[in-house]
């Protein structure tokens, strides 16, 4: 009798274990989707925010191995970038005092005006004088200086004649400049924009490509219009306003998540019970 009332619980918890494990068996996952996202990008698609165009510059997947080398699995890791471009971006730079620029191909010296509010300043040509004496074949290379006053060396029939450096090269180009006029400077009407004792300052327009960075189930700024950004392969972008909408399917995911564990569960401690009381059932008796 007893071992009949065991095999009618073994039977009973095999039943109940098995039909655990059928449910896990034919069970399917549910997975992140959007069916009909505000924006679904491959890299090079182009789409506007609010008369703002961008572009999806970048699509990118790493793989890096996981679990320390201990069996566990490779994961991916999405992200990609956007692009768009200013027309019309502010560049400025500042000239130092005192300093050299290369403006129109050529070299200058900048000389703010006097002054503790200076306008104004000055281009003056910085003259190459090593390159016009090692041109010239009737003068030394190199320059004397006697009683304070630079001379040029030229010797000619064993006889030297010193002229001085003032007078042998030629007299540097100087320009000048105030605060508000233009100028043109690599390829842009320029404007001076301040001059102050220290230096001055150029402004100017011209377009400039800005970059926006995505990163996989984040939030991306898009011109003031926020998004949950979403790589469901690796070569997708998918871009959603509403964010309840991702909410609710990774809910779901976990509750299933919950549920097969449960499952599992009920399944392990419904078969390790059966055999429990198979192993009781045969115990031999002691009288």
């Amino acid at each position: 009798m007893q071992r009949r009332a065991a095999a009618i619980y073994v039977a009973f918890f095999i039943v109940l274990g098995a039909a655990s494990y059928s449910v896990i068996a034919t069970a399917t996952a549910p997975t992140v989707g959007f069916e009909n996202p505000d924006h679904r990008l491959s890299e090079g698609d182009q789409f506007s925010v609010e008369n703002r165009q961008y572009t999806v510059s970048a699509i990118s997947a790493e793989v890096s191995s996981g679990g320390g080398g201990h069996g566990g699995g490779a994961t991916v890791t999405r992200s990609g970038q956007l692009t768009w471009t200013n027309d019309s971006a502010r560049y400025t730079q500042t000239w130092d005092h005192n300093s050299t620029v290369t403006y129109q191909d050529e070299t200058y010296r900048v000389m703010v005006g006097e002054g503790d509010d200076p306008s104004s300043f000055r281009l003056v040509e910085e003259i190459n004088r090593t390159a016009i004496l090692q041109d010239d074949p009737a003068v030394n290379d190199e320059t004397v200086t006697l009683n304070g006053t630079e001379y040029v060396v030229r010797e000619s029939n064993g006889s030297r004649t010193l002229t001085p450096a003032s007078e042998y090269f030629p007299t540097p180009a100087s320009t000048q400049y105030q605060e508000g006029e233009s100028l043109q400077f690599q390829g842009n009407t320029t404007t001076v924009a301040d001059v102050t004792t220290d230096g001055a300052t150029l402004a100017w327009t011209a377009p400039k490509t800005n970059t926006v960075d995505v990163g996989n189930e984040a939030n991306v700024t898009v011109n003031g219009q926020q998004y949950f950004a979403y790589f469901p392969d690796n070569s997708t972008l998918v871009l959603e306003s509403d964010y309840g909408v991702y909410q609710e399917q990774t809910e779901e995911i976990d509750t299933y998540h919950d549920h097969v564990n449960g499952l599992w569960g009920v399944s392990i401690v419904s078969f390790a019970t059966a055999i429990m009381l198979l192993g009781m059932a045969y115990m031999p008796s002691r009288y």
